[in-house]
């Protein structure tokens, strides 16, 4: 079966010149039938440098989102409408509303929903004249209302970057709590977090340790802080498939999303990798397929177009981050 639909995908993916991307968390199969992989602003980054027609983003609303703004031009199919970010969706440019996430067409209510009561202009208006950094994992409103935007890697480079002594760091509180204990500058959190990553506690990563006791462990800087604090090595998805690859160890404890263990085995055939819990998943992520992928090639259905108006703005903080 699957094999006939890989099929069917690359003929279209042909047809359509298109090219196929797929973030590091996504199902395996999709993961193999991807283009390129990895993380979200990296795949928009190189899309944009290629002369497709048409971006398959294989990945949650946001990303889709940032491709759309660094290729204004192509046309970028998300391949699952409800696939969103829930931390993402914890914080609103301007708008006092409950979010079931910024990308419309839902046809069933989203399974998280949070009730936003102050927004990223009142945080402004509290701190007049504080930048804002905006991690990547924003909507595309969020960046536009943003200074500069930032990943989960460089999130420290770009707070030193600016003059300011302190500065506003949306939405994830523990990459801001891991960005705050590596700078100096005051860092004023937004309350969001990743649920996948937000979950672990010390006791997970004690059993995993005695689980496996020769393996080096590996976080997400989305972990809380005192989790970070235990890892052996801090690093994004990316990061992680670095510094697997270079160190002389055999085992490694994975902390972050299941989907990463697919790379970091092909490409290191000769470790071993353990998630540190079995049930680091993100249901979002997992809701494109490869009959995803192959309907809305054929379709060419949920185009993802960010506004002009939101686009330059939204490139603006982006670009400032890129130009580092």
């Amino acid at each position: 079966m699957n094999d006939d639909l890989n099929y069917k995908i690359q003929r279209l993916k042909e047809q359509r010149n298109a090219l196929i991307i797929a973030h590091n968390y996504q199902r395996d199969e999709v993961q193999a039938i991807a283009d390129m992989t990895g993380d979200s602003l990296e795949l928009s980054r190189k899309a944009a440098q290629t002369n497709c027609d048409v971006i398959v983003f294989c990945g949650v609303n946001f990303m889709a989102e940032s491709a759309s703004i660094l290729s204004p031009d192509k046309i970028v199919l998300l391949t699952a409408s409800d696939a969103f970010c829930p931390m993402a969706d914890m914080i609103s440019a301007g708008t006092h509303r409950e979010l079931y996430g910024a990308f419309p067409g839902y046809k069933d209510p989203p399974r998280y929903v949070y009730p936003v009561e102050y927004t990223l202009r009142d945080i402004k208006r509290d701190y007049p004249g504080v930048p804002v950094v905006a991690y990547v994992n924003t909507t595309a409103e969020v960046k536009a209302e943003s200074d500069i935007c930032c990943t989960s890697a460089n999130v420290v480079e770009v707070i030193e970057s600016l003059p300011d002594e302190r500065v506003i760091c949306v939405p994830d509180k523990n990459l801001s709590a891991w960005a705050a204990k590596n700078t100096k500058k005051e860092v004023i959190s937004w309350d969001g977090y990743c649920h996948v990553h937000d979950r672990v506690r010390p006791l997970d990563v004690e059993t995993a340790r005695k689980s496996h006791p020769n393996a080096v462990f590996m976080a997400h800087p989305e972990c809380r802080l005192d989790i970070l604090e235990m890892a052996d090595a801090v690093a994004s998805t990316s990061g992680m498939l670095r510094f697997a690859a270079r160190s002389s160890a055999k085992e490694f404890i994975v902390g972050t999303e299941i989907g990463l263990l697919y790379r970091l085995r092909k490409e290191n055939p000769e470790k071993i990798f353990y998630p540190l819990r079995k049930d680091m998943v993100c249901p979002n992520m997992k809701k494109t397929t490869l009959q995803s992928v192959y309907i809305a090639l054929r379709e060419m259905q949920h185009v993802v177009k960010v506004s002009s108006e939101i686009r330059e703005l939204a490139w603006n903080a982006l670009n400032r981050m890129i130009t580092l």
